[in-house]
């Protein structure tokens, strides 16, 4: 089973571009012990398929952090990806969520918005923007994010289920009306035929030729080799020592006398780092350059 992929395909004749996601191994290990309610997984599982087709342009090294953050049942939605599309991500929710229209579940009436941070090793700080939360389903507000940020109108069409995430994004390239006056309104009518299952079973070239076989012999379509996603999650003990010794060694130690140990919890990897006292005397004994008796 792949972890995932990111097929980028070109409508020759029409200067069409558009990308067909699809996660299966990556989602499947994302969710593994969180336990989301079926809603919380269907919003996070569709965000997951559409940061591995943004950070899949990415041109050099760096990092793309997309978060929904709003005040509904479903607080955060956060993914995080790199240029070699290694991701991860999470939902932060209330204990039960009911099924309810996207807008409500994200609280997006009451100041919701998507952030995206985009941090660069030759950047001095991350670029950041921010939109509100504007449409009825992920896709739609992912398209209202595009079309602002890219001043090209795309479509937008996403799933997902416990064994798999997908999407398949339509951009209109700034000489399509030139090649073909007609040929974005057909392309996206019949993309918005496209059925879940075919969305979540089949693969790139299966899917296109079947929502889109009339334009691929009149035109042609190149479809490019598969970008691999992979969900990345390492334990990073380095980064959690680092962290305690930022804190002194007098504030680690009134925690270990408060609590018996130290405990960090890493919310995005689903992971608990814990620290007994001989471990922090370890730490703070080789960040002084002394050996423990």
């Amino acid at each position: 089973m792949s972890g995932g992929s990111v097929r980028r395909f070109l409508f020759e004749g029409l200067d069409i571009r558009g990308a067909v996601v699809h996660l299966g191994e990556a989602w499947q290990q994302m969710q593994a012990g969180r336990d989301y309610q079926p809603p919380v997984a269907q919003l996070l599982g569709e965000v997951a398929a559409v940061t591995a087709l943004i950070a899949g342009q990415l041109k050099q090294p760096g990092r793309l952090t997309l978060q929904l953050r709003g005040s509904g049942p479903v607080q955060l939605l956060v993914m995080d990806c790199n240029e070699a599309l290694q991701m991860r991500g999470m939902a932060r929710s209330n204990p039960v969520v009911l099924p309810a229209p996207i807008p409500e579940l994200l609280g997006a009436q009451q100041g919701g918005q998507l952030l995206m941070s985009l941090d660069l090793p030759t950047a001095r700080q991350p670029y950041q923007s921010y939109v509100p939360l504007v449409g009825d389903s992920i896709a739609a507000i992912f398209e209202h994010y595009l079309v602002q940020s890219e001043q090209q109108p795309s479509r937008l069409f996403c799933t997902a289920a416990p064994q798999a995430a997908a999407c398949l994004f339509l951009q209109k390239m700034p000489d399509a009306d030139r090649h073909d006056a007609d040929g974005w309104q057909r392309v996206t009518q019949l993309a918005s035929t496209v059925k879940t299952a075919e969305l979540l079973t089949l693969d790139a070239e299966e899917l296109l030729g079947r929502l889109f076989h009339e334009e691929i012999a009149a035109g042609g379509v190149r479809v490019y080799d598969p970008q691999p996603v992979v969900y990345h999650c390492p334990e990073d003990w380095d980064k959690v020592r680092d962290m305690i010794r930022g804190i002194g060694r007098a504030d680690a130690e009134t925690i270990l006398a408060e609590h018996g140990e130290i405990l960090i919890r890493d919310d995005i990897c689903n992971r608990d780092y814990r620290f007994t006292a001989t471990d922090v005397a370890a730490i703070f004994a080789a960040s002084e350059g002394k050996a423990l008796n």
